[in-house]
């Protein structure tokens, strides 16, 4: 175990160094840049500019000193909020989106699996036609239709929740519910089909002809199989819910790191932007290796060999 997590550390430090190499060129080949809506300035002024975020010099030196800072954790000044290191805003904005998206993949998960489960032990049943039924409008509407909705109803006619912002932890709940919904239809659609597969082998027609009850079979026996799927979807959700939905946290007034994310796009921060795209494939390297784990855990017929 020590030996595979240790080689998919070295692995990850090889993706992260991949993912800052590309993101660089990127920003710095596209057209514009992030001074080029201001007015033209001294040449005295524009050289200071250029020496404060380290984009004098030839790119391969831009990019040097570049990597050489994300090596000790300094992802530079934003270029478009003065005087604000990416490092700060991340700080302030990520505890936000990571609160929300962990509190959305709880409920995506627990009702996701939950639903899919029923669904195929009821199969053709009026449960599992609601449950479907109920994932296919989930996935249907957007976010930014469903968070409104659930402002209406929850917020403004019953009043049990907050409108927007983020007051105390009452405040996260409907936007939490509304990151899930979409992602509870997959995972209850992807549950399913998985157990309804794994109903069918072998072992659990065994398990049955013991005089195992339902329920125990279902639980004991098929569910460590049929959640594989699951597992390995749920890996690359949490990376992205935990920074950030854009548009559930405008819709609620949440000052998450969606918003910067995208702000960074349109603005050519090309520093917030490597920031935010670290953070995204080192939280996705992480929920990888944590899924390579709970596979063996759930499957002993799969090995981390030393």
């Amino acid at each position: 175990m020590l030996a595979y997590l240790a080689r998919r550390i070295l692995g990850a430090a090889v993706v992260l160094f991949a993912v800052v190499t590309i993101t660089f060129f990127l920003i710095r080949i596209a057209p514009g840049g992030p001074f080029d809506d201001e007015k033209e300035p001294p040449e005295h002024v524009r050289k200071a500019q250029l020496e404060k975020y380290g984009m004098e010099g030839s790119l391969g030196a831009q990019y040097t000193r570049y990597l050489g800072s994300v090596i000790t954790g300094d992802l530079r000044y934003s270029t478009q909020y003065k005087e604000r290191n990416v490092n700060e805003i991340l700080a302030d904005t990520l505890p936000f989106s990571f609160v929300l998206g962990g509190l959305a993949l709880l409920i995506a998960s627990v009702a996701g699996i939950l639903l899919g489960t029923v669904a195929a032990v009821r199969k053709h049943s009026w449960i599992d036609r609601s449950a479907m039924f109920f994932a296919l409008v989930s996935i249907s509407l957007p976010t930014f239709v469903t968070g409104p909705l659930l402002i209406l109803v929850f917020g403004l006619w019953l009043g049990w929740f907050p409108v927007g912002g983020w007051f105390e932890l009452k405040s996260v709940v409907l936007p939490a519910i509304c990151l899930a919904g979409p992602f509870t239809a997959y995972i209850a659609r992807l549950m399913r089909n998985s157990m309804l597969e794994v109903l069918r082998q072998e072992f659990v027609r065994t398990a049955v002809a013991k005089g195992l009850a339902g329920p125990t079979v279902v639980m004991k026996h098929a569910m460590k199989v049929a959640i594989l799927p699951v597992v390995s979807y749920l890996g690359p959700l949490a990376a992205q819910v935990l920074t950030g939905s854009i548009a559930v946290e405008l819709v609620f007034g949440i000052a998450g790191a969606g918003r910067f994310f995208v702000d960074s796009i349109q603005n050519r921060d090309g520093f917030l932007l490597g920031g935010v795209v670290v953070v995204y494939c080192a939280l996705l390297v992480f929920f990888n290796v944590l899924v390579d784990v709970a596979y063996s855990r759930l499957d002993r017929r799969i090995r981390l060999y030393d």
